[in-house]
């Protein structure tokens, strides 16, 4: 979030990914969604897409129970090849919600974190 823009108390301004192997999350999601990254000493990475972000820690424990972050992309079916090829694993295939809200996948990456992808077609 730049300086210039109001902070919306309540909004999520930043998310936490378990991520006990650094340089595996940084490869996978710098390759596969172009995220930017900075060293926030050993122990801990901070990530930006542009937008938002978020860090990635690896003192938290990966698995299926708690959130799951929902990442867009142009072509659901492209990105979990990307995903596969890059040592991910698709949990799902491409999934129609609804009509007016389109289209999810779940995933796995690198290190096990349960995710998904969202496309409108």
């Amino acid at each position: 979030m730049s300086d210039e823009q109001a902070i919306k108390f309540g909004s999520i301004c930043h998310v936490e990914i378990p991520g006990p192997d650094l340089g595996k999350m940084k490869d996978f999601y710098g390759s596969l969604f172009g995220w930017q990254f900075t060293e926030m000493g050993p122990e801990y990475l901070l990530f930006s897409d542009g937008d938002g972000g978020g860090g990635i820690d690896p003192a938290l424990p990966v698995g299926d129970g708690g959130v799951v972050l929902v990442l867009a992309v142009e072509d659901i079916d492209a990105k979990l090849a990307e995903i596969q090829a890059a040592g991910g694993e698709a949990l799902t295939p491409k999934t129609e919600i609804s009509a007016d809200h389109g289209y999810c996948a779940y995933f796995r990456d690198a290190c096990g974190n349960k995710m998904a992808v969202w496309s409108k077609s």
